[in-house]
């Protein structure tokens, strides 16, 4: 059986510390997210600009759908 005194946990100073080492690890763990999202940003867009260079667009609109290109397309005959 414990009586009193046994050391108790840890101080108030420790605790302030273990806060701001935690704070400092999530900003730079943040930091670190966004600069691999911003490089995967940046190599998407490499790839997409290489591959509209091969298919010799030239930044044209490319391949779309019936409904956006203005033409009706064979969805007209179903209008009534």
């Amino acid at each position: 059986m414990c009586l009193g005194g046994g050391g108790g946990g840890p101080s108030q100073a420790e605790k302030e510390t273990a806060v701001e080492q935690r704070v400092e690890a999530d900003v730079a763990e943040r930091e670190e997210v966004e600069k691999r999202a911003k490089k995967k940003r940046e190599d998407i867009s490499a790839a997409l600009e290489a591959r509209t260079e091969r298919r010799g667009m030239r930044g044209g609109r490319g391949r779309r759908s019936l409904l956006r290109s203005g033409g009706a397309g064979f969805l007209g005959r179903f209008n009534s």
